[in-house]
């Protein structure tokens, strides 16, 4: 049974859920950004309310509702998007509808009154997040970030960052010193 989880971004996301599942000795394949793969049939009431309490601990939670999952579903299609060097310079609505198998019309309406944000938004909010990744490492131009990220040119970048950081790109990294480590993000 596939038991999909929320706020799930990352490797160690993964890492941190198949840690919950073994400690909960709750049998499990695969699991990766967004889901895990439950050997069991149905848990118990007891289980899932353990589970539940460890996922909100760690900072997940069980989607149970088919909207809460097209919602989930959109937001790793947008993270995929962002993070594909490749994908980010195509069509965001494409993209999504290929990733999700549901026309964007009904996705962007389901994601918005879930939300309370468009998608368009929310796609932004993490582009910006994966420049603020990119600039901490300090390897790479803005025009090189700008176009990892898919954005038109560095300026539109810094405009957008701007906009959304209410700090131009250069202020953000005076502002960062020395690199900090993800537990004091």
């Amino acid at each position: 049974m596939r038991m999909n989880i929320r706020n799930m971004v990352c490797r160690h996301c993964v890492t941190a859920l198949s840690d919950i599942l073994d400690r909960l000795a709750i049998a499990h394949g695969e699991v990766g950004i967004g889901y895990a793969e439950i050997e069991e049939g149905e848990l118990s009431p007891d289980s899932l309310k353990r589970l539940d309490t460890e996922l909100a601990a760690a900072g997940f939670e069980r989607v149970v509702s088919t909207d809460d999952l097209l919602v989930d579903k959109v937001k790793l299609a947008v993270l995929h998007h962002v993070r594909d060097q490749e994908e980010c310079h195509y069509n965001l609505s494409a993209c999504i509808e290929k990733h999700v198998g549901v026309a964007y019309d009904t996705l962007s309406r389901i994601f918005s009154q879930n939300e309370g944000r468009t998608i368009e938004r929310y796609h932004i909010a993490q582009k910006v997040e994966r420049v603020k990744e990119l600039l901490g490492y300090k390897e790479l131009t803005l025009a090189e970030i700008a176009f990892r990220t898919g954005y038109s040119s560095a300026a539109h970048l810094s405009r957008q960052f701007k906009s959304e950081t209410g700090v131009t790109p250069t202020e953000y990294i005076r502002s960062l010193g020395g690199r900090k480590p993800l537990n004091e993000v």
